[in-house]
């Protein structure tokens, strides 16, 4: 009976030890908003500009594909459009790099398959995100990869 009584009551001190551990705050800077550019004090730029997010979920209708191609020796980034079920929908599909120097660039690609745009990156891992905008006002990111810096092989 005593037996019992002891691992119940450890098994409550743990319990309750792993609950107050998961309900603390931290004592974070908050991220600045999407695309100001700026960075908290004390955060690298690569902390708060290079963490990608999950794409959205695009109806089969809008479904649409761009690829980010490998980065080459000069830290260029290919941006392809490949179309797709709802390119007849796409009305504008913006690219935006956020480079490991901190600075964040943006281009426009055209709107029909095969269309390209070149983005001047670092030497280092950048972000890029691909977002496009449908006519009936829906926006998509669909696209939202690291491209690292190719090393010699």
């Amino acid at each position: 009976m005593q037996y019992r009584a002891t691992i119940s009551l450890i098994i409550l001190i743990c319990a309750a030890l792993a609950i107050a551990g998961c309900t603390g705050t931290q004592n974070t800077p908050a991220a600045p908003a999407a695309g100001s550019g700026t960075v908290p004090a004390g955060n690298s730029a690569s902390a708060v500009n290079l963490v990608v997010s999950p794409v959205d979920a695009v109806p089969d209708y809008n479904f649409v594909m761009a690829d980010v191609g490998e980065k080459d020796y000069l830290g260029n980034i290919p941006v392809i459009f490949q179309g797709g079920m709802g390119q007849i929908h796409v009305k504008k599909i913006e690219v935006t790099l956020y480079r490991a120097d901190g600075q964040v660039k943006t281009a426009t690609i055209g709107t029909k398959k095969g269309d390209l745009v070149e983005l001047e990156g670092t030497k280092q891992t950048d972000r890029v995100v691909v977002r496009v905008s449908m006519d009936n006002g829906q926006s998509y990111t669909i696209n939202d990869v690291l491209s690292p810096y190719r090393t010699r092989r």
